[in-house]
């Protein structure tokens, strides 16, 4: 019960004394207020470079995730090209020599698979002007080629009137479906439907408009989508243009099945002999996501490996600031041990003080960080993001920083002899 009864005391001891070395801590800097801003500029650097690229990759992420993840629930694309290309100038020409992928592709795989729900093409053929009697817009607006299908494959909902029908895709009908953003900017004052807009010099009479998209950023809900053919026939369809051909698979049971069997399907389409690689891309929300991150993930190491070396460098600075201090305090020091402090007490004040300086540095650099960082999002339109898993890495980097480098210096602190430090002038 007696052994019991020590531990409170013992732990009020140890959080006093480290009470107490943090106000002294703290009182040395603030005497010292120049040296310790010089001190700590190198762990503002370091933490700051740290804390700004992950916050502006972290944006940048979530965005390009959000994006990537604009297909529907089970479904993947089938693309001539890669989403990503790690193999530079030779792989884009082995790409290019690809045979492109057709609407007779897309009416074969709705034939003969028979595990996919639906199986639509799309295309972006242009970005122009559209307008409406109301008003008009920049000359950003995308021009979507689909197939009735492909509201499904993408997860697309409509909001007002109707999607596209396979007849207006027969008749290259001048019928468009619009974004939700592009809607309420074209007709400000009522519903979109039935109205005309002018889109590259052509009118078009619209038949729906589409849920808003929950993707973040500008510009997902800024397209005209119209019948795959009549874009095909305006803009060209030859040998140079391919489709994205999506897929949506019954279930995720049925998910992995669904993709071997279209795999083998346009293998036998295309004349792909046995043995050979595919001659075209199958890649879905979570692949290209995984892929984008795997591309991030070498950034985010070099990038944390040179802030390193920043931070290390600070470290230097600060035990030999914390060494000269220890000299300019000799005679303290002597005090201390003449009037009972033990070399721990001694220890703990100088390795809080390092502690300390760089901690401050290190809440700096964070605030700096994010705010810099962010500034990428406030320039995309895109929500802001704080990176807390890479701030708390941060300040726990700089605390083994400020153990390390305050270390000898305490060390050296905690072992001068009292009575010489008392004769020290």
């Amino acid at each position: 019960m007696s052994v019991q009864g020590q531990k409170p005391s013992s732990r009020a001891f140890l959080l006093g004394e480290v009470r107490e070395s943090f106000a002294m801590a703290m009182n040395a800097l603030a005497a010292h207020k120049l040296r310790a801003a010089l001190t700590l500029l190198g762990v503002v650097v370091g933490v700051f470079s740290i804390i700004l690229t992950m916050t502006a990759m972290r944006v940048l992420q979530s965005n390009i995730e959000s994006q990537l993840s604009g297909l529907g629930a089970h479904t993947f694309t089938v693309d001539k090209w890669p989403a990503m290309n790690f193999e530079g100038p030779q792989g884009w020409e082995k790409y290019r020599r690809r045979k492109p992928l057709t609407l007779q592709h897309q009416m074969i795989l709705q034939e003969r698979a028979t595990l996919a729900a639906a199986v639509g093409a799309e295309t972006g053929f242009w970005r122009s002007e559209a307008s409406s009697r109301f008003t008009k817009t920049d000359p950003d607006v995308l021009l979507l080629g689909v197939t009735p299908e492909a509201l499904a494959c993408k997860g697309w909902n409509i909001e007002e009137g109707r999607g596209l029908l396979a007849a207006d895709v027969d008749a290259a009908r001048f019928v468009c479906l619009l974004g939700n953003k592009l809607a309420k900017k074209l007709f400000p004052r009522g519903s979109a439907v039935g109205q005309t807009i002018k889109y590259d010099g052509v009118n078009h009479l619209v038949v729906g408009v589409l849920e808003a998209s929950t993707s973040m950023g500008e510009g997902q809900d800024n397209f005209v989508a119209v019948p795959i053919t009549l874009g095909l026939n305006r803009y060209g369809g030859g040998t140079w243009r391919s489709l994205s051909l999506l897929v949506q698979a019954r279930d995720q049971a049925s998910y992995d099945d669904c993709v071997e069997q279209v795999r083998g399907i346009l293998r036998v389409a295309r004349k792909v002999p046995p043995g050979e690689p595919d001659d075209f891309e199958i890649s879905s929300n979570d692949s290209l996501i995984k892929q984008f991150r795997g591309l991030t993930f070498a950034v985010r190491v070099g990038v944390a490996v040179i802030s390193s070396i920043a931070l290390l460098a600070a470290g230097i600075g600060i035990m030999n600031i914390m060494l000269v201090s220890v000299t300019e305090r000799t005679r303290e020091i002597g005090i201390r041990r003449a009037i009972g402090a033990k070399k721990r007490n001694i220890m703990t004040q100088f390795i809080m003080e390092a502690v300390v300086l760089c901690e401050v540095g290190g809440v700096i650099g964070v605030a700096l960080g994010i705010l810099g960082g962010n500034a990428t999002a406030y320039f995309f339109k895109v929500p802001p993001a704080i990176p807390v898993d890479w701030i708390v890495i941060g300040l726990v980097i700089c605390s083994v920083v400020g153990i390390i480098f305050g270390t000898y210096p305490a060390y050296k602190a905690a072992n001068l002899d009292p009575i010489e430090s008392l004769r020290y002038e």
